[in-house]
């Protein structure tokens, strides 16, 4: 097939964000928004994601549950597309955990806001979706560049203070 008869390649993303917690109020269209331009730059042409935001005992019993640690973490992420996710052009499918008490408490401890916490935590899921890791010290380092990256792009088309909702 030559150049000029090629299809374009299909885009399907499913996104949903569940609102389960009652600590922020939230506007959940633009963290969907950001969440899509998140996978633009990631190249994810195919995801099927559900989002949870949750609070600090949602989180905890979780966490507890599913890996065994004490209390409440930022963000979990859980892959169901298997080993088959790549750093390029990968098909995602998962679900997501982001704790927005948990975001308010780092935003304080790093002189961030909560905003750019949950917006990090959304941009830290998908590249695990991805394929990164951040157990080993230098996949961690790689992992946090992408990141760190990500966020300042994305800092500079959202404002994420709108995040929030009055």
């Amino acid at each position: 097939m030559s150049a000029s008869t090629a299809k374009p390649v299909a885009q399907h993303r499913e996104l949903t964000f569940a609102n389960q917690q009652r600590t922020k109020r939230l506007n959940t269209l633009l963290l969907k928004t950001i969440t899509e331009a998140t996978l633009s730059e990631l190249c994810v042409t195919d995801c099927h994601l559900t989002f949870y935001l949750v609070g600090a005992k949602k989180m905890a019993d979780i966490n507890e549950g599913h890996l065994q640690h004490d209390g409440p973490t930022d963000v979990i992420t859980f892959n169901y597309a298997g080993d088959g996710a790549r750093k390029t052009s990968p098909t995602l499918h998962g679900e997501i955990l982001i704790c927005i008490d948990v975001a308010v408490a780092q935003a304080r401890e790093f002189r961030t806001t909560w905003q750019s916490e949950v917006v990090r935590y959304v941009v830290h899921s998908l590249l695990h979706l991805c394929g990164y890791d951040d157990l080993k010290p230098a996949d961690r380092r790689e992992m946090k560049r992408h990141e760190n990256r990500l966020v300042r792009t994305l800092s500079r088309r959202f404002k994420f203070s709108s995040i929030s909702r009055p």
